[in-house]
């Protein structure tokens, strides 16, 4: 295994990630025919919105996946109850936007201490797997505890199967992308979801992009697997609107941990806010370092 390859594309995923944040927001809740009357083809990082964001500016999708990456770094590994203190932290400090199933589960943390919702029906949308990425590079090298960790995260703020097959898998696409393995073995990944849960089916694709979690990764898969670069891949998967900044979010770790740092547009990485691209950076690379793969172990795939 080429260790600095992997750190290289750890960076990618936590990147790409933040630049699909801040190019989806701007087109957030509309319809692909809206975005065509009133951009065109929309590729470029320019803020606004509903929430008039700055230009390069991410949202609770980047700063969730944050709060879980600086609990991890700080701890030396995963902690449930860091990662609930640090997004509790967060919630306190009034950020410009939070999903109504992730602001519920955190203030149950704030308010009892528990780690964990009940099982709940509305709890089937796609906040949990937006925030695999630091969970896909902590535990590298090892999918039972890849595993563990990502229902451990996702339980905090969502507890449904559904949300759970999609932790599970943008996790293991963004490891497989990670250790620079085929995209035939990640699609075998995704069709192994497929087979298990036929509803995140994204052959024929049906072109909803809303918040439901099965939605989202129909949308990120279909456009990953059909698209030939990373770029390609964000650019179409924003102009579908809809639930566009986690949409982006989720297949910008995938894509960009598949296709490596060198395929992000410098354009999109520059427009970032200031300091954010730097801190992913660093924080992708001591997390590889603290998995079980940057700590010399041998590969274990689910």
């Amino acid at each position: 295994m080429n260790l600095p390859d992997v750190r290289d594309r750890a960076r990618a995923a936590f990147l790409g990630a933040a630049v699909g944040d801040a190019l989806g927001a701007t087109v957030e809740f509309m319809t692909p025919g809206e975005i065509r009357a009133a951009l065109g083809v929309h590729r470029e990082i320019t803020g606004g919105g509903w929430l008039r964001l700055k230009p390069g500016a991410v949202t609770d999708d980047t700063e969730m996946s944050l709060c879980l990456a600086r609990a991890m770094d700080a701890a030396g590994g995963w902690s449930t109850s860091d990662a609930a203190s640090s997004l509790a932290a967060w919630l306190r400090a009034g950020p410009v936007d939070v999903g109504s199933t992730c602001r519920r589960g955190i203030r149950r943390f704030m308010l009892d201490g528990t780690l964990a919702g009940p099982p709940s029906a509305g709890d089937a949308g796609n906040g949990a797997a937006a925030r695999m990425v630091p969970i896909a590079l902590v535990t590298l090298g090892d999918g039972e505890a890849l595993r563990r960790v990502a229902l451990e995260q996702a339980r905090l703020t969502h507890h449904h199967p559904l949300s759970d097959a999609a932790c599970l898998l943008v996790g293991e696409l963004v490891q497989l992308g990670c250790m620079g393995l085929s995209l035939r073995r990640l699609r075998a990944a995704a069709d192994a979801l497929v087979a298990a849960e036929p509803r995140f089916r994204f052959s024929p694709y049906r072109g909803l992009a809303t918040g439901y979690v099965v939605d989202t990764l129909q949308t990120a898969l279909h456009f990953f697997f059909t698209t030939r670069s990373f770029e390609e891949c964000l650019v179409a998967v924003v102009n579908q609107g809809g639930d566009a900044d986690t949409t982006a979010a989720i297949a910008g770790a995938i894509a960009g941990a598949y296709h490596g740092p060198e395929a992000i547009p410098r354009r999109w990485l520059r427009r970032l806010e200031r300091g954010i691209a730097e801190e992913l950076a660093g924080l992708a690379e001591r997390l590889v370092a603290l998995s079980p793969l940057g700590r010399g172990a041998s590969p274990r795939l689910r």
